[in-house]
């Protein structure tokens, strides 16, 4: 259960750089997250097996957001732009008539490869194992390196994976079966300043911000955030606690399947972004907020039974297509021409 923190653990992963970690780093790292994910739900990571920089991530979000709006409308998803194809993966802008404090936008990636084991369903309207879309190398040239992010992080979090297997009293294996078809996804955001006239709420008690409190879907949260700050945790006293730009680190969190997993030993933390502060030049895509989260799930067809035998198994796709409902990105907006969110 969640605690009244004021801050952030944080935890040194190092030791997962070696090609085969000591059973004695096993030990220590598995007992370190298990007390993390049991009472904050969230840490910070240091010493990462990755061989991104935080300065090379942000400069491929920047470059991509940079880019004309009507070059990342071709990669929008058929939500936001009818002639297009993709319904899951890709570009989503920010919507200012749906949701005022939920402003970003957004270029999302599935996992490199192209022939998934169990495709995707032809009847669902948005289908979860459709391929990555994007714009010709003359235009954006990142694909390879962010396909290479992908990958790495996918290989991070399954490392992460065996380690709260272990700390669960199960096999380091024991939840392989779960990455068949991995629908992991990279998302780059981009977070505009507020402009002036909307900086502050009207009741003077209220936050603006631009991502609503929430708890995420899948199993873990890998997140590189960028050094304007403004994510907050909220802790058992219903204090929401800032968790502060950490050079070098990337921030985890605990997704609603892994608490389910658990039986509740661990927790999935409510947690929202503050809006950055206003800037005259809020329309510039230079400016404002970056952070790179990536998702960490299982397989669409997936089927997640508690480790404890307790409770009902559930499907992932299914599981993950109730939270798609509630997702800004996944609403009608009437500043575009879309569909509704009915049929996910």
């Amino acid at each position: 259960m969640t605690t009244s923190f004021s801050s952030l653990p944080i935890v040194d992963v190092g030791a997962l750089k070696a090609s085969e970690v000591a059973a004695a780093d096993v030990n220590a790292l598995s007992k370190q997250l298990y007390d993390v994910f049991a009472t904050t739900g969230f840490a910070y990571l240091v010493n990462a097996p990755l061989s991104f920089d935080h300065e090379e991530i942000f400069a491929l979000a920047r470059e991509f957001f940079t880019l004309p709006h009507e070059e990342k409308m071709k990669l929008a998803k058929k939500s936001f732009h009818r002639n297009n194809q993709n319904t899951y993966r890709g570009y989503f802008p920010t919507q200012p008539h749906l949701a005022s404090d939920n402003l970003k936008e957004g270029f999302e990636i599935g996992s490199p490869v192209k022939n998934p084991t169990h495709p995707a369903p032809e009847a669902q309207k948005i289908r979860l194992s459709e391929p990555n879309v994007w714009l010709d190398k003359g235009a954006f040239g990142r694909q390879e390196r962010l396909e290479q992010l992908h990958d790495e992080l996918q290989t991070f979090a399954s490392k992460l994976l065996s380690l709260l297997a272990v700390s669960l009293g199960k096999d380091a294996n024991y939840f392989t079966p779960w990455l068949l078809d991995s629908l992991s996804t990279l998302r780059l955001l981009h977070y505009p300043p507020v402009p002036q006239n909307q900086a502050q709420p009207h009741d003077v008690d209220a936050v603006k911000l631009s991502c609503t409190p929430h708890t995420d879907s899948g199993i873990l949260t890998l997140l590189h955030q960028d050094a304007t700050g403004g994510l907050e945790v909220l802790n058992a006293s219903k204090q929401w606690v800032p968790a502060p730009y950490v050079p070098g680190s990337v921030v985890v969190n605990i997704g609603d399947l892994m608490a389910k997993v658990s039986g509740e030993r661990f927790t999935a933390t409510m947690h929202r972004v503050r809006a950055p502060p206003p800037k005259p030049d809020a329309l510039d895509a230079r400016f404002g907020r970056f952070s790179v989260p990536f998702f960490f799930e299982p397989g669409e067809a997936c089927v997640v039974v508690p480790v404890d035998g307790d409770g009902e198994s559930v499907v992932y796709g299914e599981h993950v297509r109730q939270k798609m409902a509630t997702w800004v990105e996944f609403q009608e907006d009437s500043g575009y021409e879309t569909g509704t969110t009915e049929e996910l």
